[in-house]
């Protein structure tokens, strides 16, 4: 396994903005693909979106279409994000998670009592939506009280990152990784661990029904000590193993306790997702510990029948969210659903004149149908000054 390029994918808009892009398959064979193109100016929020088609595997690409995601309302602004699509081979329909909420005052933070999610479904490749409808938990659930564990306007659900992709089991359920933000005796959105933020992992689990719709249901929650992770458990990855279990592998946290070891950590389902184990510490297969940062990672099957993961490994214990290199990918034991040590490679790193503060994280990958490279979409932020988001969209090609 070796990086065998890195290329510019989209240049930045401009000073001071960062360039995000992803690009995903549409159909369930054949090479046409989606892009969207984002930019951002802070944290947690984006300022514009755009997206392409490709009917060439991405060599070339259509014009922009602008996206329309912000609207102002008299209860505040109403953002709605769009999270690149997954495919369901199985049926050829493409599905798409859409991160909506009102923030009174259009502060991230305010969404973690006002996200909800929609879902959208594509029978074209994504140029039309033959559904789109929120995600609301079969039984007694309501738009207003979407998930058995969570209240809109005193908690949440969201998606955590790009690389929180959806999976297809063999019982043919869709699960989608998700996180909510628990509540408290009076039920309001609590923060036990006394970090930025504080979120349980959770998994959406669906099931096509009439007319291209998704009948919803959830998991059990997968929670991790306050006292050992302060942000809880966020932004979980899944892969489901030859023998049908299934490892989620989740971002925890050291904020604001940099005593605290700083790790990945896991849980298990041998239920087709429905239930999962206590999460722990994620190892390498040894049973050696290893240190990474508060940031999103990925899982991913690869065609081959092996399995990989990217995302950042600390040589020392990190504190919070930094340091966010470098970006690494290494292979999964499928028996011990634990990470091959001998087998991590580094994709990029910082360069000694850039700043401490840059980041390679917040990315997504894929696997490239006509060469199995592993496709690795990723900003660089913040090498300037611990201020200055300005960055190019980049493509690395990982050789397997």
């Amino acid at each position: 396994m070796r990086l065998k390029s890195k290329d510019v994918f989209v240049e930045t808009r401009g000073q001071g903005k960062r360039t995000d892009a992803q690009a995903f398959y549409t159909r369930s064979t054949g090479v046409e693909k989606l892009r969207y193109v984002g930019t951002t100016m802070r944290s947690d929020t984006l300022d514009t979106m755009e997206r392409y088609f490709s009917s060439d595997n991405g060599r070339t690409w259509s014009g922009p279409e602008q996206i329309a995601f912000i609207t102002s309302t008299p209860e505040g602004i109403r953002r709605e994000y769009a999270q690149p699509g997954f495919v369901d081979l199985s049926t050829d329909r493409l599905v798409e998670l859409v991160l909506v909420g009102t923030l009174p005052s259009d502060d991230p933070l305010e969404g973690l009592k006002s996200w909800h999610l929609d879902y959208r479904v594509s029978t074209d490749g994504g140029r039309t939506w033959s559904v789109r409808e929120q995600v609301i938990q079969k039984g007694d659930c309501t738009p207003e009280h979407p998930l058995d564990c969570v209240w809109i306007g005193r908690n949440s659900v969201m998606v955590g990152d790009t690389t929180c992709r959806p999976i297809r089991t063999r019982e043919g359920l869709l699960l989608f990784p998700a996180q909510i933000t628990p509540v408290g005796r009076d039920g309001q959105y609590i923060n036990p661990g006394g970090g930025y933020t504080y979120h349980e992992g959770v998994v959406l689990i669906g099931r096509w029904a009439d007319g291209d719709r998704i009948e919803w249901d959830v998991s059990e929650r997968v929670a991790i000590d306050p006292a050992r992770s302060t942000r809880g458990a966020i932004e979980p990855t899944l892969a489901e193993m030859p023998d049908g279990r299934i490892l989620m592998v989740l971002r925890g946290s050291n904020d604001v306790k940099p005593e605290l070891p700083g790790y990945k950590w896991c849980s298990v389902s041998q239920d087709g997702g429905r239930s999962w184990s206590p999460a722990e510490p994620w190892t390498y297969t040894d049973g050696g510990n290893f240190f990474s940062p508060s940031a999103c990672s990925q899982l991913l099957a690869h065609s081959s029948g092996r399995y990989f993961w990217l995302g950042n490994i600390s040589e020392e214990n990190p504190q919070g969210n930094l340091p966010r290199y470098p970006m690494v990918f290494g292979e999964v034991d499928p028996r011990s659903m634990r990470l091959v040590r001998e087998s991590v490679t580094v994709v990029d790193d910082r360069m000694p004149d850039e700043h401490p503060r840059t980041m390679l994280s917040n990315f997504m990958a894929e696997e490239d149908r006509e060469s199995g490279e592993i496709l690795l979409y990723m900003s660089r932020p913040f090498t300037r000054s611990e201020k200055d988001w300005t960055s190019d969209a980049y493509l690395y090609r990982i050789e397997i």
